[in-house]
C-alpha cells in the first residue's frame, strides 16, 4: 500500500497532526457570579482535569481508544454591566437589548428585571406614604399607571422572543453539524473499507479531517457517539494505510516535538501572575494534547508526567487562588459591615451649621474612598452588604439636602428683612432731623445685629447700600453739628465754673445759702448740652458737690427731689421733645392715681371718725398718709410745671 503514495504525499503526511492518541477530560460546569454594580467580578475557570496517557501499539497496529469529547458549548461571557439608579435607566437598557436583536446576557437580563420592579415598587410606596401624609386614607389609595411599565414589559419579551428564536436558530443549527459529521464520517468509512484506493484516497482523507474540524457544535446528546464513530473510522483508515516504521517513526517524532513544546508553555505558565489566565490557557493547551497524535511507546509516560507535573502547578495555584480569595472576601465583607456601621451611626440632630454638616460630609465621603479600597465580598452577600452602605450614605445626604433647604428659605427670609431695612435707611439717609434720624438709624443698626445670615452672593452688596445710607446721613449731621460742638466745648467750661462756684460755697460758710444754691442749680439748667463723652463725667461731679451741700444746709427733703429731677430733666431735655412728652404723660398719670387714693383716704377719715373710739388710732395713722400724699402731689406739680417748661424752651 506504501509504494503506491508518492514520497511527497509521505512527507505532506508526516506534518500532519495524526489524532490516534486520546486522552479523557471531565468538562465541569461552573456557576457563574452575578455581577454586582460595583465592578465585574473576574469568572472562575473550572479545573482542568488530567489526561491519562493511551497504550500504544506498535505502528503496524493501532487500536481504537475511547476518548470523550469536551463538551462543545460553553455558558454566556460574564456582561460588563453599568449601574444603573433609576427605573428609567433600566428601561433604555432593556430597549437596548431589545433592539441589538441577540438577546442579551440572562444574568443581565435577570438583573435588569430586579431593578426595574425594585424602582417601580419604591416610588409606589414613596407616593403612597406622600398620599397619607397628606391626609388621605392609606385603604384608598391607588397607584397611578406607570408609563414606563408596559414599555419594558414589551422590550422584555421581544428579548423573550429573540432569545427563543435565536436557541431555535442554534438547535437547527446544531442538527445540521451533526448530519454534516455523520456524513464525513460515513466518508471515511468508505474510505476504510477501500484498502486497494487507500494510497489515492490519502488526500480525500486529510480533506476530511479538516472539513470535520470545521463543522460547528452538536447537539449534546449526541457529542460522545458522533466522536466515537469517527475516531473509529479513522483509526481503521491508518490501519489500513499499514504505513512503514520510517513514516510511522517521523510521525512520532513531530508529535514528540508538538507535546514538548505544550509541556514548555504548560511550565512557563507558573510565571503567569494572573491565575485565571494561567488556567484558561492550560485548558487550552490540554485540548491541543488532545489533538496531537501518539509519540513513541518508550516515551509516552514520560512526555505524558512532565505535561501533568506542569498542569499540577497551575491547578494548585489555581486553587489556592480562589482559596485565598474565600478568604480575603470574608474579610471585605467584615470590613465594609464596620463601614455600613460607622456611616450608620453618624448623628445628624446635632449637625446645626454648614460647618457641621460639611465636616460629616468630608467623614462620608473619606469612608466612600475606603470603602472603594476594598474589594468584594462574598457573592451571596456582596450585593446586600452594597446596598446597606449606599441607603446609609442616601440617608445622610438626604437629610442634608432637607437642611440646606431649610436654611436657604431662612436665608431668603433674611435678605426680604435686610432688603427693608436697606430701604428704610436709604429713605432717611438726606434727613435733617439729626437726634430723631440719628436715633432711628441706630435702633435699624440694632435689628440689623439681631438678623441672620443671608444668600453670600447678595451679602455684600446689601451690606455696602445698608452702610452707604448710616454713613450718608452720619456725615451730613458731622458736618452740620460741627458749630454746635464747639459750643458744646463752652458749655462745658461754663458747667466746670459752676461746679468750682458750689465748691467755693462748701468752703465759706457765711455765703452757703440755699438761695445761692438754688440759683447756681438754675444757671446749671439754663447752661445748654456738652460734648456727649463728658457729659456723665461732668454732671457726677454737680452731683457730688449739690448733695454734700444739701446735706450742709439741711434742705427739706421735697426741694431737694424737686432739684434732682429738674437736674435730670435737663439730661432728659437733650433726647429730645418727644421724650419730655412721655416723661410729662407719665407724671399726670401718676398725680391722677395719687389724687384718687387721697379721696379714698379722706373718704375712710370720715367714716372712722363717725365711729367708736376704737377708730381714734386708726384715724390718726390715716391722717399721716393723706398728709404725705398732699406733699407727693404737691411735688409732682412741681415736677409737671418744671417739664412743661422744658418742653416750651425746646420749642422756643
Amino acid at each position: 500500500m506504501m509504494d503506491s503514495l508518492d514520497q511527497t504525499k509521505v512527507n505532506e503526511a508526516a506534518e500532519e497532526v495524526v489524532p490516534v492518541e486520546t486522552v479523557e477530560t471531565v468538562n465541569e460546569t461552573v456557576e457563574v457570579p452575578v455581577v454586582e454594580a460595583e465592578a465585574p467580578i473576574v469568572e472562575e475557570t473550572p479545573e482542568v482535569v488530567e489526561e491519562a496517557p493511551a497504550e500504544e501499539t506498535p505502528a503496524e497496529e493501532v487500536p481504537v481508544v475511547e476518548d470523550a469529547p469536551v463538551a462543545e458549548e460553553t455558558p454566556e461571557a460574564e456582561p460588563q454591566i453599568p449601574l444603573m439608579k433609576t427605573k428609567e435607566e433600566v428601561l433604555a437598557r432593556a430597549q437596548e437589548i431589545a433592539a441589538q436583536g441577540d438577546g442579551g446576557n440572562k444574568q443581565e437580563l435577570e438583573l435588569l428585571k430586579q431593578l426595574y420592579y425594585k424602582y417601580h415598587k419604591a416610588e409606589i410606596l414613596a407616593a403612597q406614604q406622600a398620599f397619607v401624609d397628606a391626609g388621605g386614607d392609606p385603604e384608598t389609595y391607588q397607584p397611578e399607571l406607570d408609563p414606563t411599565e408596559e414599555p419594558f414589559k414589551e422590550a422584555m419579551q421581544q428579548i423573550r422572543q429573540s432569545r427563543a428564536q435565536l436557541m431555535a436558530e442554534q438547535e437547527q443549527q446544531r442538527a445540521e453539524n451533526l448530519a454534516k459529521k455523520q456524513a464525513v464520517i460515513e466518508k471515511i468509512k468508505l474510505l476504510a473499507t477501500t484498502p486497494e484506493e487507500a494510497g489515492k484516497s490519502y488526500d480525500a482523507f486529510k480533506e476530511l479531517q479538516a472539513e470535520w474540524r470545521e463543522i460547528g457544535p452538536v447537539p449534546a446528546e449526541h457529542v460522545s457517539e458522533i466522536w466515537k464513530n469517527y475516531q473509529l473510522y479513522v483509526e481503521q483508515f491508518y490501519d489500513m494505510l499499514k504505513l512503514n516504521i520510517q513514516f510511522r517513526e517521523y510521525d512520532f517524532r513531530k508529535n514528540l516535538e508538538a507535546k514538548t513544546l505544550l509541556c514548555e508553555q504548560a511550565e512557563k505558565l507558573a510565571e503567569e501572575k494572573d491565575v485565571v489566565t494561567a488556567i484558561n490557557r492550560l485548558q487550552t493547551l490540554h485540548q491541543e494534547w488532545k489533538e496531537i497524535g501518539p509519540v513513541a511507546k518508550d516515551l509516552r509516560e514520560e512526555i505524558w508526567n512532565r505535561f501533568k507535573e506542569a498542569s499540577t502547578v497551575i491547578r494548585k495555584r489555581h486553587q489556592d487562588f480562589f482559596v485565598a480569595r474565600k478568604a480575603q472576601e470574608e474579610e471585605n465583607l467584615q470590613k465594609k459591615t464596620e463601614l455600613c456601621e460607622q456611616v450608620e451611626a453618624i448623628p445628624t440632630d446635632g449637625l446645626k451649621t454648614f460647618a457641621d454638616w460639611d465636616a460629616k460630609t468630608k467623614e462620608i465621603i473619606d469612608l466612600q474612598a475606603v470603602w472603594k479600597t476594598i474589594g468584594f465580598a462574598p457573592q451571596k452577600v456582596n450585593t446586600q452588604i452594597f446596598e446597606r452602605f449606599r441607603a446609609a450614605c442616601d440617608k445622610f445626604f438626604a437629610e442634608k439636602a432637607a437642611y440646606f433647604k431649610s436654611v436657604k428659605e431662612e436665608l431668603n427670609q433674611n435678605l426680604q428683612k435686610k432688603k427693608e431695612l436697606v430701604e428704610k435707611a436709604e429713605a432717611l439717609k438726606d434727613s435733617t432731623e439729626w437726634k430723631q434720624t440719628s436715633d432711628a438709624l441706630i435702633e435699624l443698626q440694632k435689628q440689623w445685629k439681631t438678623i441672620g445670615a443671608v444668600p453670600r452672593k447678595v451679602s455684600d452688596e446689601l451690606w455696602k447700600r445698608f452702610v452707604g445710607a448710616c454713613d450718608h446721613f452720619f456725615e451730613a449731621k458731622g458736618a452740620a453739628t460741627a458749630e454746635e460742638r464747639g459750643e458744646q466745648q463752652e458749655n462745658l467750661k461754663k458747667k466746670q465754673d459752676i461746679i468750682a462756684r458750689l465748691k467755693g460755697l462748701l468752703e465759706d460758710a457765711a455765703e452757703a445759702t440755699g438761695q445761692k444754691v438754688r440759683e447756681l442749680q438754675q444757671e446749671w439748667n439754663e447752661v445748654g448740652f456738652v460734648p456727649i463723652r463728658d457729659k456723665d463725667k461732668i454732671y457726677k461731679q454737680y452731683r457730688e458737690v449739690v448733695d454734700e451741700l444739701y446735706k450742709k444746709l439741711n434742705l427739706s427733703q421735697a426741694e431737694r427731689r424737686l432739684n434732682s429731677f429738674k437736674t435730670t430733666l435737663k439730661v432728659s431735655a437733650e433726647a429730645g421733645a418727644n421724650t419730655l412728652a412721655r416723661e410729662r404723660d407719665r407724671l399726670a398719670r401718676a398725680y391722677e392715681i395719687m389724687k384718687g387714693e387721697l379721696q379714698t383716704y379722706e373718704n375712710n377719715i370720715g367714716f372712722l371718725s363717725a365711729s367708736s373710739k376704737t377708730g381714734n388710732s386708726l384715724v390718726q395713722e390715716i391722717q399721716k398718709k393723706v398728709d404725705k400724699l398732699k406733699d407727693e402731689l404737691e411735688l409732682l406739680k412741681q415736677k409737671i410745671k418744671a417739664v412743661e417748661s422744658e418742653m416750651k424752651k425746646s420749642l422756643d
